[in-house]
């Protein structure tokens, strides 16, 4: 039985660190707006 504890303290403690990663990048972390241009073929624009 102390082996499922300890097994159990493990993954939640992997658990905290990922949870807490993510939780870290998405408040801390800003992306950079910036322009997209996609050129598209002019056939693209042709019906067929």
């Amino acid at each position: 039985m102390p082996s499922l504890f300890r097994f159990l303290t493990v993954v939640a403690v992997i658990g905290g660190v990922i949870y807490g990663t993510i939780f870290a990048l998405a408040n801390f972390v800003n992306p950079k707006p910036r322009e997209m241009t996609i050129n598209i073929p002019p056939d693209k624009f042709l019906k067929k």
